[in-house]
């Protein structure tokens, strides 16, 4: 389930945030976000304050790893949408482009209908922002670049002298 870091561009990031947006205000939804399969959240829109948005993102990583488990056992390749409904909240998770998680969250002012469709038009951008990100790596790795950790250059002495002060 583990999946390489992205390497996310200024240009791109602004790309994502319009487009969950938009897919916010078209779906009528509460909260969108998008989060990779590792559990981090990339960026959200709407009201987060009162959500704990670091437990959310990794519950929603494991709840689509557990679900991509319970396929395999069926023989399926995958479910890739999610759906969770509750009195007043629904959540709707599908995973894009087989790289990140998008997370919906609606309620009785919205549809599951008008959000399944609002998502598949959304997936597609997102599919091309990703895609673009990739072909910027790529192009960053052939002309010699290098996208190494900050943290390469420490060693485990490094980390063994920081705790043993």
């Amino acid at each position: 389930m583990a999946t390489a870091d992205v390497v996310m561009y200024d240009e791109e990031f602004n790309q994502i945030k319009t487009i969950l947006s938009k897919l916010r205000t078209d779906a009528n939804a509460r909260l969108v976000f998008l989060v990779d399969k590792n559990g981090q959240q990339i960026a959200a829109h709407g009201n987060i304050d009162n959500l704990d948005t670091t437990s959310l993102a990794s519950l929603t990583a494991g709840n689509v790893a557990a679900t991509d488990a319970l396929a395999k056992l069926i023989g399926e390749k995958e479910f890739s949408v999610l759906f969770h409904e509750g009195e007043k909240d629904n959540i709707h998770i599908s995973i894009v482009g087989l790289r990140v998680i998008l997370v919906v969250i609606f309620d009785e002012r919205s549809s599951l209908g008008l959000v399944r469709l609002r998502v598949k038009k959304a997936a597609v951008e997102l599919n091309g922002v990703f895609d673009s990100i990739m072909q910027k790596v790529e192009a960053e790795k052939s002309s010699g670049g290098s996208f190494e950790s900050p943290f390469a250059e420490i060693t485990d002495e490094d980390i063994d002298s920081l705790f043993s002060e």
